[in-house]
């Protein structure tokens, strides 16, 4: 199989790979020094038995693979690194122009914001995503922030930075974490992390999803998402850890806050749009909830001017609780099983219906 392109530390890759049979294969990566989706991607496509061709994209971002290339392509991998550079437009147009593509995988589980998706979707490719690769750190930060806030951090932090000794005393003293009560709402890998963290917290966690209760899942009760403003009263903690869809639109919303009693706190580490972000601004400045930990928001990155960044009692992130070292060769699992599914014709894991 003839190699395309040298590896460069700074370009992105399209490897194209061929079956026995000759049936060519390609995935997306723009290598990275010491191990990172470069590396692991070719041990994962070495242990499905598959012989790459690489083939890099311009390191240009101005530049475009010439047509007869584009129209080789068959699969395609959207890495992470490739995600946030400059040659993520590149890759973007390389794809819509790729007639030929049957499968894009994505390192990423959510793959609603990338505006290419509607010409792969008229297309009819499968899409297949890395859910899973990533659920525990995003399950840990979002127990994370919800620890920061539970014991009050962030009065902490800021008295820090003033160089200020303020030890909590009176009703700033923090409520015992035990017995609390915590809604997550979706029970994939990152719901259950966070669920499991809050049962060993001894917390009372209750559960929301689509499907009844399983043997074995880290809740204590199990609803469907239409409980959700009966729960809520109740509810010290609210983490949404859903996938974005029209019936998590705007779950969090003014009607909902307004159930929420006012010592609760939201957890979001699920997407921007699963929340009203208006309603949450004013449910926090009017302290109709105590406080948010937000890793996602409508529009990224958040605008400078966003009340966000300055709401006591809010912890930002830049969407990025999923960041890990071994995020990259969990994905690269993931995908070389897959490749051997769709070298067999067979449905794939994390395929998009």
């Amino acid at each position: 199989m003839r190699e395309l392109a040298d590896d460069q530390p700074a370009a992105r890759a399209l490897w194209q790979r061929h079956l026995d049979e000759g049936v060519p294969y390609e995935v997306n990566h723009r290598s990275v020094p010491q191990g990172g989706p470069h590396i692991w991607l070719q041990a994962a496509v070495k242990a499905a038995g598959v012989t790459p061709e690489i083939i890099h994209l311009p390191d240009d971002p101005a530049q475009r693979l010439p047509a007869d290339v584009i129209a080789k392509i068959e699969v395609a991998y959207l890495t992470r690194d490739i995600r946030f550079s400059n040659l993520y437009e590149s890759y973007g147009d390389t794809v819509k122009a790729a007639t030929n593509l049957k499968w894009a995988n994505f390192v990423s589980t959510g793959i609603d914001q990338h505006p290419f998706l509607p010409a792969l979707h008229e297309r009819k490719v499968r899409l297949t995503t890395s859910a899973g690769s990533n659920g525990e750190p995003v399950g840990h930060t979002a127990v994370c922030g919800l620890l920061m806030l539970a014991r009050n951090f962030p009065r902490w932090i800021a008295a820090q930075r003033e160089h200020k000794w303020d030890p909590a005393r009176g009703d700033a003293v923090p409520r015992d974490l035990r017995g609390q009560t915590v809604i997550v709402v979706g029970l994939g890998t990152i719901g259950a992390t966070v669920a499991k963290m809050c049962q060993a917290l001894e917390m009372k966690v209750i559960g929301l999803r689509r499907s009844p209760k399983r043997d074995g899942d880290p809740v204590d009760e199990m609803h469907t998402l239409d409980k959700l403003p009966a729960l809520l009263p109740k509810c010290d903690w609210l983490v949404l850890a859903c996938p974005y869809t029209k019936e998590t639109h705007q779950l969090v919303n003014a009607k909902t806050l307004a159930l929420m009693p006012k010592h609760s706190y939201l957890v979001n580490v699920a997407r921007g749009g699963c929340a009203d972000e208006k309603a949450l601004i004013t449910a926090l400045q009017t302290k109709q909830i105590a406080g948010a930990y937000l890793d996602v928001f409508e529009k990224e990155p958040l605008p400078a001017d966003s009340p966000l960044w300055d709401i006591p009692n809010v912890i930002v992130s830049p969407h990025n609780a999923s960041a890990s070292s071994g995020n990259d060769i969990r994905a690269a699992k993931i995908f070389t099983e897959n490749i051997k599914l769709y070298a067999a014709g067979q449905r794939m894991e994390n395929e998009q219906s």
